[in-house]
């Protein structure tokens, strides 16, 4: 009951971040209410960062710690060969084999060509078994073979090596079980400890499997598997070690899909080294960690992720620096296995860490919410690079997504604090708008949202840089920024935006600069409490081409370097009043401090005067000829949004590019809804 207790208190702690459906905690069905009632006035939700941890599942207690044991009370088994000499009780040999049948302390040394090691307990005793330098072979079964017992700890003896090998075809006694499927098979609780060295060589199918809990407290354990690495049924929960493998299934997996307490990976600590055809660590309910350090390849690598051409309508011609076009074509996805990073059918809570990851599928992937309180990762990937089914909450931590389709994926998302950088051959940042093929037997199934008007992207503090081919931020619903720093680079296409929202973006705080297209540019809604500028240029800027706002007593407001060409730059800051005159610069050169393209401190010197204007509205609309009458912007195919885009009717002239005085609203001759700087 504690472990149910537990999990449910991680679901309503992970649900005290997000904006769904009430669950019956009655506390936690309020939070979500009054959240959603702050949304609907028109700011951001009130939200916290997720709280679980390894204590709050699972307890490792003084039977799975204890490595020390005595020889006066120990049972010790000589291996030699095909035989063994065994002084104490409990321990008989026959056949090649070691047969254990009663709770206790065996120290095992040398070797077993061709034979097992096979617990039967039946008092429901715990028994430790002392690997102090053994190689143990089996041609046709498990070496160890934990038949039944209470609990069983294998404690890897200081300065010893082990080894462990099974053959590539079994043979059962009974044809109707598939049982021992591991090199080191338990029917009950394992946990493996001490310092020593463990070698596993599994040539049948898994390493180390219990069909209960598995833990993992120290030792240095390496794995070589035709499946799986590590399987616990009930849990698989790391405090230390160093665990290196070699999969061609999944690195680590727990599988339970029937108890809902049941079926999860915690990890505290260790040195993870993992390549695995398949996931790397998979959990069938929920995945904590809370530190570490990783090393994930999966699937082969991010090089052997899906070639993936985004399902769009009809897309406006590229812009390029002469104002000529070009167009494009692709191919549908094709199903795949999974082979995602990390993976948990339920929930994903990362405390901290240091992680690195390649995967050809998801690098971080839940069917349910994800939360990242704190940690490093360096992250390339062939598909999302974290995705998340309900809600994706960022609360702390660094995160540089080098290479993915789509970096932040989930039909929520909040970004709280922490430093994330997204490089995205699609959209950089999608909320509701998945469309991942990697499904069913074994993977997660397919990333489809029904988008609604409760699907949201908040943005509250830390600091998002966005590197994207296709939209930069994408709202299949809408976007709330309260606070933080957020810099957009890309699209160079017109049929995406920098921005693309279905309902409205409400900006009340924060620092916004997105530059890119113009094809699709939008802008924040009209209602929003702080002001923003959007700027459209007539020819393509080139990359690194500082852009430069300041005020009429040369204050800066923003100095930005987009790292890549631009024809649109959406500006919003604290400091933008309402009444104020302003000057837009380009080109030149700042002394400042430069971190993701922005500047700060320093003197600006050098550019270009493009055009001067006062605010006096919630989005001022320019061009280099000053305020225009109308936005110059509108929705991406995939569904755009409906305040602060380009007016119904609107369209780019050939060549994609804005002429001089802007595209006024419509036709150019009446204002229409949508349109946030015309009356």
């Amino acid at each position: 009951m504690k472990k149910l207790m537990i999990s449910s208190k991680l679901w309503l702690s992970l649900m005290s971040v997000a904006v769904v459906s009430a669950c019956s905690n009655t506390s936690a069905s309020q939070a979500v209410v009054e959240a959603t009632a702050t949304v609907q006035s028109g700011t951001a939700p009130a939200v916290q960062a997720v709280s679980a941890k390894l204590p709050d599942l699972v307890t490792f207690d003084q039977s799975d710690t204890t490595a020390e044991w005595s020889a006066d009370e120990s049972t010790t088994i000589t291996l030699n060969g095909t035989a063994a000499t065994i002084v104490g009780s409990g321990a008989a040999a026959a056949d090649g084999s070691v047969h254990i049948t009663a709770s206790g302390t065996y120290v095992l040394k040398g070797a077993l060509s061709d034979g097992q090691i096979v617990v039967d307990v039946q008092d429901e005793g715990t028994v430790r078994l002392v690997l102090n330098g053994v190689d143990i072979q089996d041609s046709d079964s498990a070496a160890i073979y934990i038949k039944e017992a209470g609990k069983t700890v294998i404690t890897l003896q200081e300065g010893t090596e082990n080894t462990v090998a099974d053959g590539a075809v079994y043979v059962y006694a009974d044809a109707a079980t598939d049982e021992p499927s591991a090199t080191i098979f338990s029917k009950s609780d394992l946990a493996i400890n001490g310092t020593g060295s463990l070698k596993v060589t599994a040539n049948y199918k898994d390493g180390i499997t219990s069909k209960d809990d598995l833990k993992i407290v120290s030792g240095l354990i390496g794995i070589q598997s035709a499946d799986d690495g590590l399987v616990g049924k009930d849990m698989v929960a790391v405090q230390e070690g160093k665990i290196t493998i070699v999969a061609g299934g999944d690195g680590i997996k727990s599988t339970n899909d029937t108890e809902a307490d049941k079926g999860f990976v915690a990890i505290a600590g260790g040195t993870f080294d993992i390549k695995a055809v398949n996931d790397g660590i998979q959990a069938e309910t929920t995945l904590v960690a809370d530190g570490g350090t990783y090393n994930l390849i999966t699937g082969g690598g991010s090089v052997n992720g899906e070639v993936k051409v985004e399902a769009r309508g009809p897309e406006a011609p590229e812009a390029s620096g002469s104002g000529t076009a070009s167009a494009t074509a692709g191919s549908a996805e094709t199903e795949t296995a999974s082979m995602k990073g990390l993976k948990a059918g339920g929930d994903v809570a990362i405390n901290g860490g240091t992680w690195t990851i390649d995967a050809a599928d998801d690098a971080i992937h839940s069917n349910g919410n994800v939360a990242v309180a704190g940690g490093g990762f360096t992250i390339t990937t062939g598909d999302d690079g974290i995705h998340a089914d309900v809600l994706l909450t960022i609360a702390d931590g660094k995160i540089d997504i080098k290479k993915s389709y789509e970096g932040l994926e989930g039909a929520n998302i909040t970004v709280l604090g922490g430093e994330t950088q997204v490089v995205a051959s699609d959209d950089g940042v999608n909320v509701a708008g998945g469309n991942d093929a990697s499904a069913a037997g074994g993977s997660q199934g397919q990333d489809q949202f029904t988008a609604s008007g409760s699907n949201q992207l908040t943005l509250s503090g830390g600091i998002l840089t966005v590197d994207a081919t296709g939209d930069g931020l994408d709202s299949n619903g809408s976007i709330y920024m309260t606070g933080g720093t957020v810099t957009v680079n890309g699209p160079t296409n017109n049929g995406n935006g920098p921005l693309d929202y279905d309902g409205s973006f409400v900006q009340s705080g924060g620092t916004l600069v997105a530059a890119g297209s113009s094809g699709m540019a939008q802008a924040p809604s009209g209602d929003s409490a702080q002001f923003s500028v959007v700027m459209t240029y007539p020819q393509v800027q080139q990359a690194g081409t500082l852009v430069h706002l300041q005020d009429n007593e040369s204050n800066a407001i923003l100095t930005f370097a987009p790292s890549k060409n631009y024809q649109s730059v959406v500006i919003s800051s604290p400091d933008l009043k309402e009444g104020a005159a302003y000057t837009l610069y380009s080109g030149g050169t700042s002394t400042g401090s430069e971190a993701n393209g922005l500047y700060t401190e320093g003197e600006y010197t050098g550019g270009t005067e493009v055009v001067g204007f006062e605010i006096s509205s919630s989005v001022t609309w320019l061009n280099e000829s000053g305020v225009t009458t109308g936005n110059t912007g509108g929705p991406g195919p995939g569904g755009g949004g409906r305040e602060g885009i380009r007016p119904e009717g609107g369209k780019l002239p050939e060549g994609g590019v804005i002429p001089e005085g802007g595209m006024g609203p419509g036709s150019g001759d009446t204002p229409v809804e949508g349109d946030v700087s015309g009356s």
